[in-house]
């Protein structure tokens, strides 16, 4: 089967969030299953120079987008088994950011219709085209709309992933003919709730539209975590499925990740305190095994839990415990976590930065891994903690719900520490609960144990998603 996956962002050439590392890793299970899926996606000028340099240049076409014909450059690489195709624009793609531009709405509205164009030229007509968030939401419709009686495009069937249902790209109608090149008779297509809406079209165009978990599939059918666009997913319930996220299971392995101090499996668990040891000491906390060690790797923003931190963190605190938290975000959560810091240098230590290779040792080294979010669409952080015997301590929604059971003592089954609201008691029961079970040796043993023995691989996901594929 033919896929050509496109997305704004994928691993390794750009990545800002799960989308990235989903476009990176997805594609890449594909192939591995014997299937022909390549990516398409822009080329950005953040993308790292020595990937920079494997990409060849192909060819080059115009798009119509904005009411001229603007260039677009196609490059080629092929990275990890994967082909990748590189729109180029500089005056779209050469920027400092990825997403946050104020002409974002008419950078990936020309990056859609360049998707579509490059498909006769590239000489690649998929079977399916899987579009991925409001970035590329504009491809299904514009298909629809515009494309289908080209006989290239008559058979192509599409996908729309949903990864966060709260960014749709709304935006004024009256953009609709200048911004997106589409005419008035397809404002009804287009907009909901009196705004230009994106994903809304996607919805109504793709003949499958997915989320990345099967509880955020049901979630958002309803408010608040339809962020207003209930009515639309009810009316097209019949085509809205949810299919888990995996991880690339050889990068984030503790038997061979050569990021982390010591390498370990299941069976040689006691040696994940020499990586603990090492974090203590490298973060120059008292260097010890009888107190638990949170962790937390994470966007500083309300989707993450962030006003659950700021209501708990000092009572956290004043317990015989010790925390470290990595991320960037919000300024009114990063002057918090400052605060928190200079309050509790004993036991807290705040790194406002993105640092992957910390982020590893984190993985590696704590005990128990905070990620309380308020909603989580799939979340990759707590099945990469489970890989590495780390236990999550969630809130149950979304991909959570899914990937984390709650440890149960009776039936030593289960591999986490969960809550059900976002009440700051509830939070805080949790957190002494996952204290508790640290002080159990014999029963925190094994709820590492059923952590790192659980399947987060992409191969169910892709068996899904083939099954997806071929009923269209």
């Amino acid at each position: 089967m033919k896929i050509l996956y496109a997305a704004s962002e994928a691993a390794p050439f750009i990545k800002v969030g799960g989308l990235g590392d989903v476009a990176g890793a997805l594609p890449k299970a594909l192939c591995a299953a014997g299937e022909d899926c390549r990516v398409i996606l822009p080329f950005y000028s953040a993308i790292p120079q020595a990937l920079r340099e494997q990409c060849v240049y192909k060819t080059n076409f115009n798009v119509h987008s904005a009411g001229e014909d603007r260039y677009c450059g196609i490059f080629e690489a092929n990275v990890g088994g994967v082909t990748y195709y590189l729109l180029d624009n500089e005056f779209y793609f050469r920027r400092e950011k990825t997403y946050g531009e104020g002409d974002d709405a008419e950078r990936f509205a020309f990056f859609s219709r360049a998707v579509l164009e490059a498909i006769p030229v590239l000489d690649f007509i998929p079977d399916v085209l899987h579009c991925n968030d409001w970035h590329t939401a504009l491809i299904p419709a514009v298909l629809d709309t515009e494309f289908r009686w080209r006989k290239e495009f008559k058979h192509i069937r599409t996908v729309f992933t949903i990864h966060n249902i709260e960014f749709q790209g709304q935006f004024d109608p009256y953009i609709l003919g200048g911004t997106f090149g589409m005419g008035n008779e397809q404002l009804p297509l287009m907009t909901y709730g009196g705004s230009l809406n994106l994903m809304k079209g996607a919805i109504e165009c793709a003949n499958r539209v997915t989320t990345v978990s099967e509880t955020y599939a049901k979630e958002i059918m309803d408010p608040p975590k339809s962020c207003g666009l209930e009515d639309i997913l009810r009316a097209r319930a019949f085509k809205v499925s949810g299919i888990l996220n995996g991880i690339d299971t050889e990068l984030f392995n503790p038997q061979t990740d050569p990021r982390i101090k010591v390498n370990y499996t299941s069976r040689s668990l006691g040696r994940k305190v020499q990586n603990k040891n090492a974090l203590q000491k490298e973060l120059g906390l008292p260097e010890t095994d009888e107190v638990p060690l949170f962790g937390m790797v994470t966007r500083l923003t309300h989707q993450k839990g962030m006003e659950l931190m700021e209501a708990k963190l000092d009572w956290l605190l004043s317990q015989d415990v010790q925390v470290v938290i990595l991320g960037t975000g919000d300024a009114h959560y990063e002057e918090f976590l400052k605060d928190a810091a200079e309050r509790h240098p004993e036991n807290l230590r705040v790194i406002l930065a993105f640092d992957g290779n910390l982020a590893q040792r984190i993985y590696a080294g704590c005990d128990i891994f905070l990620m309380p979010s308020k909603f989580e669409p799939c979340g990759l952080a707590q099945m990469i903690a489970m890989r590495y015997g780390t236990l999550p301590l969630v809130c149950v929604t979304g991909g959570l719900a899914d990937t984390v059971p709650a440890y149960n003592y009776g039936e030593r089954s289960g591999r986490g520490i969960t809550f059900h609201t976002q009440h700051p008691e509830d939070f805080s029961h949790a957190l002494w609960r996952a204290i508790e079970l640290f002080h159990n040796k014999e029963h925190f043993l094994q709820a590492q144990k059923n952590a790192m023995k659980g399947d987060y691989s992409w191969k169910p996901s892709v068996k899904a998603y083939l099954d997806l594929y071929n009923s269209i």
